[in-house]
């Protein structure tokens, strides 16, 4: 017999920005519950791309960085006949803006140097002009997806 399906629950707006991405983003960025660790990052860094693309709105270029990292397809792994196929599948939409989240603040993650959220606004202003460790994730992605198209039959 099957669960219920759980309700999820709604995201508030963040208070600076009015936006549940931004929200999101935090809650995405933040390790151990600090919140308020994880708002300074992501406020430094929309400051710094504020800055540094000399932009009244810098949600303007987070959207543009989401929307550029964004994948249309997946491979997930399934086995048939004693053999394991990567089968491509298509992402449903909230899955799409988590991997894409997710991308960038990994890639951030991984430079070296700087701050968090100086590496985070340039992996960000990155992103938005289609360059990047974000959009190289996407485009690997896709080409796995594209090179595993032959197993397209298995999907379930």
């Amino acid at each position: 017999m099957r669960r219920k399906i759980k309700n999820k629950k709604e995201l508030r707006p963040d208070s600076v920005f009015n936006s549940t991405k931004v929200a999101k983003f935090t809650n995405y960025i933040m390790e151990r519950g600090k919140k308020t660790v994880a708002r300074k990052i992501v406020y430094d860094a929309m400051e710094l791309i504020k800055e540094k693309t000399k932009t009244q709105n810098p949600l303007e270029i987070f959207d543009t960085a989401l929307k550029n990292t964004v994948p249309n397809l997946e491979v997930k792994s399934r086995r048939v006949g004693g053999a394991n196929y990567q089968v491509p599948i298509e992402v449903t939409p909230q899955r799409k803006i988590a991997l894409s989240m997710k991308w960038i603040i990994d890639a951030a993650r991984n430079k070296k140097g700087a701050s968090m959220s100086k590496k985070l606004a340039d992996e960000i202003i990155a992103a938005s002009k289609n360059e990047g460790e974000a959009v190289k994730k996407r485009e690997n992605t896709h080409k796995m997806a594209e090179a595993n198209k032959a197993f397209a039959h298995f999907a379930w």
